[in-house]
């Protein structure tokens, strides 16, 4: 069975996004400080991406408007609009858990959820996240979209591996 993976930046106090959307936060402390590159080690074992419209329309419109930047990729992008699909990205109409449900059963590599919090929340709480890559960026929002949303029990995880650098903290978990 394919296994399912968040990885996913959030600020110190839980957002993904600060009260506007935005993301231009999601960086270290210091400009001139060279990052670690764990994204190019993260993708290379995961051949579809998950997410929902607003993610996908701020990647295609803002992030990077000239490319799709994950055409390596199958996206599949949870939304309510009727949009033509092409060979690899899938506009679908489905509840995320059934998706995810349905591709961990298909062949392939791994599954990247990819975000926002309405398709991670229902994914957390039907336990069909598998692995947690979370990186914690040095920054207070005080509001903005959260990531975490009231569980309805308690999951208990595993510590894999964890990095600092540039003020950016990475924990990798596992579910127990």
């Amino acid at each position: 069975m394919r296994k399912a993976t968040l990885y996913i930046a959030t600020s110190l106090d839980g957002y993904i996004a600060d009260s506007s959307g935005k993301v231009d936060w999601l960086h270290g402390q210091d400009g001139d400080e060279k990052n670690i590159d764990t994204y190019s080690a993260f993708i290379k074992d995961m051949d579809t991406v998950v997410m929902g419209w607003k993610t996908y329309h701020q990647v295609a419109t803002e992030l990077s408007p000239d490319e799709w930047i994950y055409s390596a990729l199958t996206s599949y992008i949870i939304t309510h609009r009727r949009l033509p699909s092409t060979e690899n990205i899938k506009f679908v109409q489905e509840d995320p858990c059934r998706i995810v449900q349905k591709l961990k059963q298909e062949p392939g590599r791994g599954i990247w959820i990819c975000g926002g919090a309405n398709i991670v929340q229902p994914l957390v709480k039907a336990e069909l996240i598998d692995e947690y890559y979370i990186s914690i960026i040095p920054t207070l929002l005080g509001s903005g979209i959260r990531l975490w949303g009231e569980a309805d029990k308690e999951m208990k995880l595993k510590l894999m591996r964890a990095q600092s650098y540039n003020g950016i903290t990475e924990l990798i978990y596992t579910r127990r």
